[in-house]
């Protein structure tokens, strides 16, 4: 299973409009997608019937109070170039990304429940070492087993993520922290807020299993800046 929960609302399946973007690569655009990817993949777990549509979500400014405040050296980024893979050596993930695009009505495709190894990033959105906060997001699990990111909440600060690009760079990440949400009380502003700076948000379930609605109750989000870069 992947996902964040989106903004509580009293209605769980509430009508959802794609939201207008700006240029590629910057504020409004990036937390877009970021915001698409969340408010569907909430609903795609092991029962993947349900297919909402999708709202929109404001940028909202970096606060520097947060936890994934700026950390990166000023003016640490990257120009814009397609994920190709990720790895994180300290709980074994290698992985091909997958681009999750947005179906004719209106819904974020999740990335394929079928493969798992496989991590989905919002192909309209901020790419990784851009400036913003780039959204990654995979299962924990699926119907046939463990998936790629099955011990994602074990990382810790300073953990090293590395994402290969189309280009040939390697973008070294460090993680900030990680924490973990109650769906219903998700930290949108916070997970999706724009940032002066290049980061990383790798989101996945988490939390214990509700059987009735099927799916985990938490969402796993590790909070990552732009630490290096180089040619791969």
């Amino acid at each position: 299973m992947t996902a964040q929960q989106s903004p509580p609302q009293p209605n769980t399946n509430p009508s959802r409009t794609v939201p207008a973007s700006r240029p590629v690569g910057r504020g409004l655009l990036w937390a877009a997608g970021a915001f698409l990817l969340g408010s569907l993949l909430v609903y795609n777990s092991v029962d993947t019937s349900a297919d909402p549509k999708l709202e929109s979500h404001p940028a909202v400014a970096a606060s520097p109070s947060t936890k994934a405040a700026t950390r990166a050296a000023p003016g640490l980024e990257m120009p814009r170039s397609v994920p190709k893979r990720l790895t994180i050596p300290v709980i074994a993930v290698d992985a091909p990304f997958t681009e999750l695009t947005i179906g004719p009505t209106g819904q974020l495709n999740p990335p394929p429940a079928g493969d798992r190894n496989l991590v989905g990033w919002y192909k309209d959105g901020v790419t990784p070492g851009e400036r913003g906060a780039a959204i990654i997001a995979g299962h924990v699990d699926t119907k046939t087993g463990a998936a790629v990111f099955l011990q994602l909440e074990s990382l810790k600060p300073g953990s090293t993520i590395n994402i290969r690009r189309e280009d040939g760079t390697v973008a070294t990440f460090k993680v900030d922290s990680v924490e973990t949400f109650n769906k219903a009380r998700f930290p949108s502003d916070r997970v999706y807020a724009d940032t002066p700076d290049a980061q990383l948000r790798i989101i996945t379930c988490g939390g214990a299993y509700d059987r009735t609605v099927k799916d985990y109750v938490d969402n796993v989000v590790v909070f990552a800046h732009l630490a290096s870069f180089k040619r791969a």
